[in-house]
């Protein structure tokens, strides 16, 4: 049976002056990583980059934004739902 590998890459974007805490933490992750799961090999790798500074929303941005837009709606149509019954009334 032949054993099967993933090669996982990440690539971030951070402020110049925040990349040196940025790979600290990663090494810590992966350290902490590896007390549970076998990685081979691997390496964390800092390049200059020009970038256009727009952010990255995170996926918990799009999670909050996605709740604020349902309870949004929840409060029009409980509204609107309350002005029909009183119609009705």
């Amino acid at each position: 049976m032949k054993t099967a590998y993933k090669k996982i890459s990440v690539e971030l974007v951070v402020f110049a002056e925040d990349a040196d805490a940025v790979v600290a933490e990663l090494s810590s992750a992966i350290d902490r990583m590896e007390e549970e799961h076998t990685i081979f090999g691997g390496e964390i790798e800092t390049a200059a980059v020009q970038h256009s500074g727009e952010r990255r929303r995170s996926a918990l941005a799009h999670t909050r934004e996605a709740g604020e837009t349902a309870v949004g709606a929840i409060r029009n149509a409980g509204g609107t739902v309350a002005s029909a019954l009183r119609k009705v009334i």
